[in-house]
């Protein structure tokens, strides 16, 4: 298995998850890697790691969230691996429900998600964006 942490989706992977089929709420599992020091694009607060960094925007996105009638269901560091095994551990895993694809969509293009990605892209070096939907089970 092939695993690449990104910022942002590629083109074609960003049309294809938006294009998926609208099926309801489903919930973001996000695997967070952050920069040991927060890199903003005009060199300020670079007193930050980027973790600090990406909390200012975590603050911010969990109010969006919860604006759409969504909720982070957990936040928490990674501090370990029982099984598998990954080049590096994620630093974070965070679990947002949203209540539809449209509403995560939404959020994703409006204004104020704009205002703050600058805390996000300055603070996180990549992650992994996983889309669940609840089932019967396993």
């Amino acid at each position: 298995m092939k695993v690449e942490n990104a910022v942002f989706p590629a083109p074609q992977q960003g049309m294809e998850f938006f294009g998926g089929v609208e099926d309801g709420p489903f919930v973001m599992v996000n695997l967070l890697k952050f920069k040991p020091k927060a890199e903003y694009a005009d060199g300020s607060d670079a007193h930050l790691t980027g973790s600090e960094a990406y909390a200012r925007y975590g603050e911010q996105v969990r109010k969006l969230v919860e604006g759409l009638g969504g909720r982070v269901r957990y936040s928490g560091q990674v501090t370990g691996l029982m099984i598998g095994e990954v080049e590096e551990l994620w630093d974070a895993v965070a679990l947002a429900e949203y209540p539809s694809l449209a509403a995560f969509r939404a959020m994703a293009l409006s204004p104020e998600m704009q205002a703050i990605e600058h805390h996000r892209k300055a603070g996180l070096a990549g992650q992994l964006n996983i889309r669940t939907k609840p089932g019967e089970g396993f």
